[in-house]
């Protein structure tokens, strides 16, 4: 299990194994916030727990969850539960309470800003994105 938590230790978050990859991605909030992302479901693989301010750009289908403390950005997490009645969400590695337990999870990334399409692995991992 891998567990993070923003500055002050408010909100926490937990990726129950170790997720097959990290998403990069450079559409205008992912950039901003400097997010790796690793995707499951809601009370599936990923919990959450403490109070979040929530950000949600108009017209989208995400919510941006941050401690309203430290300011970390924690997680995303959709805005409506899908017709199969989970919920995607997302929680932000850089955040993990142990760096050696996210640093070789492989990135992938996304191109969000313009094409809005998957661009792959460069063979780049967490460590990697670090510095």
């Amino acid at each position: 299990m891998i567990e993070g938590s923003c500055l002050c230790g408010a909100v926490r978050w937990s990726f129950d194994g170790v997720p097959e990859a990290a998403t990069a991605c450079n559409c205008t909030a992912c950039r901003r916030y400097g997010a790796l992302w690793a995707y499951d479901y809601e009370d599936g693989r990923i919990r959450v727990s403490g109070a979040t301010q929530v950000f949600a750009r108009g017209g989208r289908n995400l919510g941006f969850h941050f401690c309203g403390t430290c300011g970390c950005v924690c997680y995303w997490r959709l805005l409506t539960v899908k017709a199969d009645g989970r919920r995607p969400i997302a929680v932000n590695l850089r955040l993990a309470a142990d760096p050696k337990a996210v640093a070789r999870i492989i990135i992938d990334h996304f191109d969000g800003f313009d094409t809005f399409e998957d661009l792959g692995r460069d063979g780049r991992c967490v460590a990697d994105m670090w510095f």
